[in-house]
């Protein structure tokens, strides 16, 4: 399989439009939001990754049970793709963004922590990396692109 995250960047956050195809049909098999941080020259823990192609692969962890593993990104380690609202916000409840550098899923984008300050949040996010799970179980090829 092979997926294509589309950027859009903003302010705060990096938006995204997430396709993943069949690798021998061509047929789209799912489609769902992104979410990340912001682009900080590839930081560790504040910024999102690079532009490139990547290998995504399936692993488990305490934390997050099982999830996608963004492989090979130069300076980086343990970019995962998992479930989770905030990035350029932070959660009410830790007082901090969901991620340090990971990619979260979900359905719509929307303002959960009712802040009215201009940053969304990532919505359906559970449900929508379960699906992903059940589509991709054992990952597949990322391009992420403008």
């Amino acid at each position: 399989m092979r997926a294509k995250i589309c950027r859009r960047y903003e302010e705060d956050q990096v938006k995204g439009d997430f396709e993943l195809y069949d690798t021998e049909t061509e047929e789209l098999e799912f489609v769902c939001k992104t979410l990340e941080l912001g682009w900080l020259d590839n930081e560790t823990n504040i910024s999102c990754i690079p532009e490139g192609t990547y290998d995504v692969i399936a692993r488990t962890s305490k934390k997050y049970g099982k999830h996608l593993h963004v492989t090979d990104v130069e300076g980086r380690g343990k970019i995962l793709i998992h479930w989770g609202n905030f990035a350029g916000s932070d959660n009410p409840r830790s007082g901090h963004p969901d991620i340090r550098g990971c990619i979260l899923v979900g359905k719509s984008y929307g303002d959960i922590n009712k802040k009215k300050d201009g940053i969304d949040e990532i919505l359906t996010s559970k449900p929508t990396f379960n699906a992903l799970m059940e589509v991709a179980p054992d990952g597949f090829v990322l391009e992420v692109t403008q």
